[in-house]
Parts: structure tokens; sequence; C-alpha cells
């Protein structure tokens, strides 16, 4: 009796340390010697042993779950892949017929909710064929630990997890040390798209990411478009009334705003009345550094924290 009240607290245990730093979505753990998880859809997946066989159909999944050390263990990725590593790997697209993926027999594919929503047969297919599919895509910052965790006891790599998810808020720390340094906190306006001067929500990654850098969102009144959205449209007229509070102006270079240059932002019709336009204060930044979810935010924020405080990091 007493050893099954010990390993019903052991459990117990094991699910909160699992929890992830502020997320609010349901931990990960091992139950009665399966692997089992709850997705961003609310699905339970089980798993009698950690996967072997990994697809994953998004880039950010596959550059964690290289991090963790699973280069073998991946047998096919998305075709917009960034990560040297998975270059060479065979390709499987959503978009394309279900057939690929279910010959290749693998134990899980990741998916993020995006897939999902847009290809909903694609998915029900291999469901169908009893093929793991497992939907994750933290949203904000806070759920980033939580994922990661989550995408270690899938794989059985509790503990590279724990190496890097150390080595990543070191990293945050060390930032946070020098930018509290500065006298004067950074004015940032942060342009997500062009399309209505659309910004970033305080709460969502790249917002994050600005804060851990040290800059002061000068945007932070922004409404998301949907619900929990990163994105929020702001205009040029709300944009224009602080435009002699904002020092620094940054934009992100992606898919959502590939051709965005300094330069074009100078032309842009009333822009000359932003102060950081004015004093050359408007930088581009990688939206892959900044939004997506990867260990690669730590670099997101120590490039704009370099940035916003030159001052700082120079007597290093």
């Amino acid at each position: 009796m007493k050893a099954k009240l010990l390993s019903v607290v052991a459990v117990v245990l094991l699910a909160v340390a699992l929890a992830g730093c502020g997320s609010s979505k349901p931990a990960a753990g091992s139950v009665d010697g399966n692997i089992k998880i709850t997705d961003d859809f609310n699905q339970t997946i089980v798993l009698k042993a950690p996967a072997k066989r990994i697809i994953s159909l998004y880039s950010a999944h596959t550059e964690n779950l290289l991090a963790l050390g699973l280069e073998a263990e991946i047998i096919g990725v998305s075709p917009a892949e960034s990560a040297q590593a998975a270059k060479d790997k065979p390709v499987f697209d959503y978009r394309a017929d279900p057939e690929k993926v279910l010959a290749a027999q693998p134990d899980v594919v990741i998916i993020r909710p995006f897939i999902k929503q847009s290809h909903p047969d694609f998915v029900k297919t291999l469901e169908q064929a009893n093929i793991k599919v497992v939907c994750l895509y933290p949203e904000r910052f806070e759920e980033f630990d939580g994922y990661i965790k989550k995408l270690a006891v899938l794989t059985g790599r509790e503990q590279q997890a724990g190496e890097q998810l150390a080595a990543f808020h070191a990293r945050l720390n060390a930032v946070a040390e020098h930018t509290a340094k500065a006298q004067v906190k950074k004015r940032v306006y942060f342009e997500a798209t062009t399309t209505e001067y659309r910004t970033i929500t305080p709460d969502s990654m790249p917002g994050r990411v600005l804060q851990l850098a040290g800059g002061v969102n000068m945007a932070a009144d922004a409404q998301p478009l949907k619900t929990s959205g990163s994105i929020a449209a702001y205009g040029s007229e709300r944009l224009l009334m602080k435009a002699e509070e904002i020092d620094v102006f940054l934009a992100q270079r992606g898919p959502m705003n590939p051709g965005v240059t300094p330069e074009a932002i100078k032309q842009r019709p009333g822009f000359d009345k932003i102060k950081a336009v004015r004093e050359g204060q408007v930088y581009i930044v990688d939206e892959k550094l900044v939004s997506t979810p990867s260990f690669r935010l730590a670099d997101g924020v120590e490039q704009l924290a370099r940035l916003l405080y030159p001052e700082v990091f120079s007597v290093q």
C-alpha cells in the first residue's frame, strides 16, 4: 500500500515538473509505462516508447528536435527548412498526397495548428491510418519551455531538454544584466508587416523578445486581430501620433514582410516625422530570430539588445 502511494506521488510530482514555465497548457509525462502528452488541440497522445521515426512538418519543430540531439530519428521534414542538418532529409508536404507519409511508417508526425486548420483532410487520413499526429505551437513566450518539454517526453530526451533550456535562460539572464545598466530605456515601434502597419501584441513571441531585450513597446495598446493572436492592426495615423516618442523603429523580415528595407521605410509618406527615422535608428531583424519558437530566440534577444544599447555592450 505504501509503495503504491509513493508511486502515485511520483507521477504527480513529474506532471508538476513538466508543466513548463508559465504555460497554461496541460503537461506531459509517463503514465503506466506509456508516454502521454496533451497537444494543443487537447488531444491525448499515447506512445508505448519514445518516438524513433519522426516526421516534422514545421521548421521550428525540426530545429528544436535537432537541438535535442535527434538528427538520426528525424526521417522527414517540411519543404521550408533552414537548419543545415535537415537539408538532406526526405521532404514531406502536407499539401500533397498523404500516402508518402503513410509509406514512411513514422512513429509520430509533428505539425502545428495551421496545418490542421488549413488541411484537415490530410491530418484525418493520417489519423485514420493510426499515425500519431501531434499538434504543437507555443503562441506565447511563456509557453516555450512547456512546448520543448513535450517534444522531449515524446522522444525520451528530457535530460537534453533540461540542459538546453538552462543554457537558453542563462543567455537571457546575461542580456538582462547588461541592459539593466542602460540609463534610459529605448522606446521602440516594432513592425510585423507593412499591411496597415501591423505591429505585435505585448504578450506575443516578438513582444516578449523585445521586452527581454530591454525595449519599451510603443504600441503596447495594440489589440490583436484575432483572439490570442500575435499580430495587431495599428495604422499610420496612430503610429505618427507617437512620432517624437519613437527612439528605434524595428521591422521583421520574413514571409509576411519579405521586401522591407530601412530605405523603403524612410520613404513612406510622413515617416520623416518619426524621431527614429530622422536619427537613422531604423533596423531590420530576421523573423526567425524573434517570432519563431526555437532556441534561436536567445539570438534574437541578444541581437535586439545590442541594437538598442550598443553603448552598454561595447564595454564588455
